[in-house]
């Protein structure tokens, strides 16, 4: 594990009006690690995810309490820059959301929204993109076809390339794969061995093999409590808290 730390999380407590969903967490996101949060459904992974990125921001009766230190600095702060944090913290949904364009027009929306607008400069970053998530081959000659038109796999890449284009340093992944076939399963766990190289991962996933494949860092979460954070060989062979035994071995959740 690199040393290097991109979020320092301290005392972090989440409330949706009088529901607590996240209570005191405590966690370090590591450089060009893969980080998976596990834990049954309802039990604070996707709100935690959300709140490295202030997607929370978008919920009225969402209220934040503690500290989200990214590079040093805490992003609820009244005057930290949010547009500057989405820029360096990419989101990938659950299901594919390309937007109603075409295929180059999505790469190319990031980009142009922070002013870069010449089709040359612009040409290289969708290429340069669709090659880093294994797309290029596949739509090369269908650039100018609608987003929609692709498989659901292919979306799901091409929304990841979409974060790319930005030059994000951290990718926020909420199960990324629950909503595609297994081929198309491997082929986004494949890329997320290959881009971790480059960018930090944070990864809600369902499926403990995925989990066991894929991440550096495992953190079981449940009722809002972070039960235990390791390296992934260790909370799948040695957990220190028998609760998260249980769950990774079937016996609730």
């Amino acid at each position: 594990m690199e040393n290097k730390i991109d979020f320092r999380i301290r005392n972090l407590n989440l409330f949706y009006g009088d529901f607590q969903a996240l209570i005191d967490v405590d966690m370090d996101i590591y450089n060009r690690n893969v980080t998976a949060l596990i834990g049954p459904s309802g039990c604070g992974k996707s709100t935690f995810i959300r709140t490295l990125n202030r997607m929370n921001d978008l919920v009225p009766i969402a209220r934040v309490q503690g500290e989200v230190l990214f590079e040093g600095e805490n992003i609820y702060d009244k005057d930290y820059d949010v547009t500057e944090l989405r820029k360096k913290v990419g989101m990938v949904f659950q299901k594919p959301n390309p937007f109603p364009k075409t295929v180059y027009e999505n790469i190319a929306y990031g980009p142009k929204i922070h002013g870069i607008n010449k089709k040359p400069e612009l040409d290289e970053i969708v290429e340069k993109t669709l090659k880093q998530v294994g797309l290029w081959d596949e739509v090369k000659d269908r650039l100018n076809k609608p987003a929609l038109g692709l498989s659901g796999g292919q979306q799901q890449r091409l929304c990841i390339a979409r974060c790319l284009s930005i030059e994000p340093e951290v990718l926020l992944m909420d199960e990324p794969t629950s909503a595609l076939d297994p081929i198309a399963t491997l082929k986004i766990e494949e890329l997320i061995s290959v881009l971790k190289e480059k960018y930090s991962i944070v990864i809600v996933t369902h499926n403990m093999q995925q989990a066991a494949r894929i991440s550096d860092v495992t953190s079981f979460f449940l009722t809002g409590v972070v039960i235990e954070t390791d390296r992934t060989d260790v909370i799948f062979s040695n957990p220190s808290n028998s609760k998260t035994e249980e769950y990774i071995t079937g016996r609730f959740g």
